[in-house]
């Protein structure tokens, strides 16, 4: 019974090394250095589906998770309660610029999210993610000529912690971008 037992707990710790190592995954915040072109259109662009030899119709949970949005969430500084980009941030936003302008790209539209952490009220910080949200989609439209009806920009405040256990940590002060498809505008 006891080797039961012991196989039984090594499966557990196993599967949770592949839980662990999901969500991590799942977390990743772009610095501002890690930022380029093909990273951006590694995590926006959509995957594209292998051919097959068969001539079912795709199965509509495949479909649905294909169609899944993409998004990229990217550690983008502003300066202290200001919407005001650094030099690190407008640097990272060209490259996002002339991502979102090629051709795997070009095509869909994006949300923008701006996004921040617990210090401050909900009002202060709710204003401060939106004006921020905005300021990065007002750059992308007048120095990479981004058609203005691709981007939407809204703040989330601090209503989407990316780490909760630390309300108060850099990955929570951070954009998001979310493709959306032409038909979702």
């Amino acid at each position: 019974m006891k080797v039961n037992s012991n196989l039984f707990t090594s499966i557990l710790i196993l599967l949770s090394g592949f839980t662990l190592q999901a969500n991590a995954q799942e977390v990743k915040v772009l610095q501002e250095s890690d930022i380029t072109e093909a990273a951006i259109i590694d995590a926006l662009a959509p995957e594209k589906i292998g051919r097959t030899r068969s001539f079912r119709p795709m199965d509509d949970q495949l479909e649905s998770e294909v169609n899944q949005k993409a998004s990229a969430s990217m550690l983008i500084t502003f300066n202290t309660n200001s919407a005001e980009l650094t030099f690190g941030a407008k640097h990272a936003l060209d490259k996002v610029g002339r991502a979102l302008n090629m051709d795997k790209l070009a095509k869909f539209g994006f949300v923008i999210e701006g996004h921040a952490d617990l210090s401050g009220s909900y009002q202060f910080n709710q204003r401060l993610s939106a004006a921020r949200a905005a300021t990065v989609m007002n750059y992308l439209i007048h120095m990479h000529a981004i058609e203005p009806s691709r981007l939407t920009a809204i703040g989330k405040g601090y209503t989407e912690l990316m780490n909760k256990d630390n309300p108060l940590a850099p990955e929570n002060r951070r954009v998001t971008l979310i493709r959306i498809d032409n038909n979702n505008r």
